[in-house]
């Protein structure tokens, strides 16, 4: 293993998802998956469009409702919460296609992904925002800036650093190199790496199969809403199944 390469997290599972199953009116976009990320992990899901990794992100996140499953996070049930609640509990989302409030300013999106956390005066709302600011100083040259006008990276960054607001314990990311400029790529998947070694654990949907595999120490490859395959990056990166399907050959 390369002295950079992820490694897999030793600690107990943070989130567990079992026989998670979802469907949007008869159609099943998830039929029974199962799924475990530990502290310290970044962990990937993997896998076509339609395979079902947004609908888990969302599903985790009381975004859209299970019809069967359970969802545990630090060992308690959150499956039946709502998404504020959730939230509250210590996950926070990335969505994909950012989803930021392009109306309002840099600075007002980052105060919005605090809500859940401004009666904590133990960490001052500004010192959590000079972690977003040193992970992502263009958006401190954009503060007063509205979010509408910014690039597709800088919003992928605010996206990001509105996550980080909340002082998430487990940040879910879907997508983030979607409509991304390759140099910003590089230095956002960068960001995600030093936000999981300073103990953020980190659930990664991602199109762009080898680098997910780069940046991940596990990951699960999902086919029409069930687990395909999973196990280390480097296993799976050297898979001929995935290497034909996901990898170019």
């Amino acid at each position: 293993m390369p002295p950079d390469a992820p490694s897999a997290g030793g600690g107990a599972p943070l989130l567990t998802v079992d026989a998670l199953h979802v469907a949007y009116g008869g159609i099943k976009a998830l039929a029974g998956v199962s799924l475990e990320v530990r502290k310290g992990e970044i962990v990937a899901m993997i896998g076509a469009n339609g395979a079902g990794k947004t609908t888990t992100l969302r599903a985790i996140t009381g975004l859209v409702r299970a019809s069967a499953g359970t969802i545990r996070f630090d060992g308690a049930e959150i499956g039946g919460l709502r998404t504020p609640e959730v939230i509250a509990r210590g996950i926070s989302l990335a969505p994909e296609g950012r989803a930021i409030f392009s109306n309002l300013t840099v600075r007002e999106n980052l105060e919005l992904g605090a809500w859940t956390v401004r009666r904590d005066k133990s960490t001052p709302l500004t010192a959590t925002m000079d972690k977003v600011f040193a992970l992502f100083p263009r958006l401190r040259e954009r503060l007063e800036q509205e979010g509408g006008t910014l690039s597709g990276g800088e919003q992928q960054m605010l996206a990001i650093g509105r996550a980080m607001m909340s002082r998430p314990r487990l940040m879910l990311l879907d997508e983030p190199s979607l409509g991304i400029a390759p140099k910003l790529v590089a230095q956002i998947f960068a960001s995600i790496r030093q936000i999981a070694d300073e103990g953020t654990t980190i659930l990664l949907v991602e199109q762009n199969t080898r680098l997910a595999l780069e940046v991940a120490a596990r990951a699960y490859v999902l086919e029409t809403g069930e687990i395909a395959m999973s196990g280390e990056s480097g296993a799976l990166r050297d898979d001929p199944r995935v290497r034909e399907a996901y990898l170019g050959g």
